[in-house]
């Protein structure tokens, strides 16, 4: 019994040992698909404020800036601030502060701007 134990135990552990691996799926592909298509203000865009901006920004907030709905938010767009903000490009204050927006995040608002920044 001993000698079959020994080999079955090892061979589960050198088994177990091997699957146990943090798999990043940017090793397995060239690129993330990102869909930037059909991009609007209400089921895109204001989500992404109200999960990272909200917090700090809103009506009567230290911050004097407030991104409660639509008009606000096309104010800082029609200024440049907020696509330079949350690309934390060079000369905007970065935000969210804390953290930086994904890529995909980033470039579905990109889009929404470039595609006229619409109340849709």
């Amino acid at each position: 019994m001993r000698k079959i134990t020994f080999p079955l135990t090892a061979t589960v552990l050198l088994i177990l040992a091997v699957s146990c691996s943090y798999d990043n799926l940017e090793e397995y592909y060239d690129e993330i698909i990102c869909d930037t298509t059909d991009v609007s203000f209400s089921e895109t865009v204001f989500p992404v404020v109200e999960r990272n901006c909200l917090g700090c920004h809103f009506d009567g907030n230290q911050t004097g800036i407030d991104l409660t709905g639509y008009e606000k938010i096309k104010d800082l767009v029609d200024q440049g601030k907020f696509v330079g903000n949350i690309q934390q490009a060079p000369g905007f204050v970065p935000m969210p502060p804390s953290t930086k927006l994904d890529d995909c995040t980033i470039s579905k608002v990109v889009n929404w701007v470039n595609d006229g920044a619409l109340n849709n």
